[in-house]
């Protein structure tokens, strides 16, 4: 009997036979034990024509219970009544009823973004009590958001969700997709998946300049700025965590502006005769760097060349402080004496020495 059968239906059996007749013949039926879905009905529509039938009385619900068996009991009114059984056996046949059912209404999966294409992130689960062809369940990606629909695939069997492509965090942290599973009477649930993607350590510091004064005079006063950059890494968390360093000077040094700004001062004064230009990087000695925090640790650098204009904060020096020479009084007017020399450790004008 299909499990979708009305109540009310009836299904004719064959009634029992008794050799005897009258009161003593065949004259009630009954079911034992008694039966919630099932009442036997039974009489003579005409003449000697009799019947007997099965009349279901609720919906049958193949899931809840596919097969019933009862005794179907024929009983006369003879002195002593007796009576006679047969064996029913009721097998529901399934309809598709029931539709997929999955594990959960929300996956969440985590992928790290450096996992390589096919990969799976995830396996979706769906049921269904029908059964054969109705409950053969296969699944199928619906509704991606984004450009999640070619960055996934779904097994249509098994239910799992493979990379097709890599993943970047810095494109997107998450996607958000839809699976729907569907049997084979064209029933159908869809389910909700959420890959979260984990950051790797994959990008270096950035150092950008953004303002940035040379020459510079030297007396420049301590504490000017310099240079204004800021510091960015496209990571998240540790790996995008960074600080920054100025090591090795004693001109200069780091200060901290706004969040991810820094400004290089001036610490000391500037002596252009003692260093004419400053060499601001992070090669090998690292002098101006960027460093995060992630694992394994990755770094930024870059060059500042820093040239000091000449101020005139230094007398000419004559080679000796006293020169001593011997003159004969019959020299004649014009005789070279002697020769003297100064130099100055400016430039430009202000090294241009004059004697008087």
């Amino acid at each position: 009997i299909p499990e979708m059968t009305e109540p009310g239906s009836r299904f004719p059996l064959e009634g029992a036979q008794d050799l005897d007749i009258g009161r003593n013949t065949v004259q009630e039926y009954s079911i034992s034990p008694e039966n919630e879905y099932f009442s036997v009905s039974y009489g003579s529509r005409s003449g000697d024509d009799k019947y007997i039938e099965l009349v279901l009385r609720k919906p049958l619900d193949r899931e809840e219970e596919a097969e019933m068996n009862f005794f179907l009991i024929a009983v006369d009114r003879g002195s002593p009544p007796r009576s006679g059984s047969a064996e029913v056996e009721i097998v529901i046949l399934d309809v598709n009823d029931n539709a997929p059912i999955f594990t959960k209404e929300v996956y969440i999966g985590k992928v790290l973004e450096n996992m390589p294409e096919g990969s799976v992130v995830l396996t979706v689960l769906a049921t269904d009590p029908d059964a054969g062809v109705n409950g053969d369940i296969s699944y199928q990606l619906s509704q991606a958001v984004g450009q999640s629909d070619s960055t996934f695939v779904i097994d249509p069997i098994t239910g799992e969700i493979k990379l097709t492509k890599p993943l970047d965090f810095e494109d997107s942290d998450h996607h958000e997709l839809r699976v729907r599973a569907t049997d084979g009477g064209g029933l159908s649930a869809i389910c909700k998946v959420l890959v979260e993607v984990v950051d790797v350590n994959d990008n270096a510091p950035e150092l950008v300049v953004s303002s940035f004064s040379s020459p510079l005079p030297e007396n420049t006063v301590p504490g000017t700025v310099v240079a204004l950059f800021t510091v960015r890494d496209r990571d998240s968390g540790a790996n995008g965590k960074i600080s920054c360093a100025l090591q090795d000077q004693l001109f200069f040094s780091l200060r901290p502006a706004y969040k991810n700004y820094y400004e290089l001062v001036t610490v000391s004064a500037l002596d252009r005769e003692e260093t004419p230009q400053y060499i601001l990087s992070a090669v090998h000695n690292l002098i101006l760097t960027a460093t995060d925090n992630g694992s394994p640790v990755k770094s930024g650098s870059t060059t500042i060349e820093i040239i000091v204009l000449d101020g005139n904060d230094n007398a000419p020096e004559f080679t000796q402080s006293v020169y001593k020479v011997t003159v004969r009084e019959d020299m004649a007017v014009g005789s070279r004496v002697l020769q003297v020399t100064a130099t100055d450790r400016d430039e430009g004008p202000n090294a241009e020495v004059k004697y008087s």
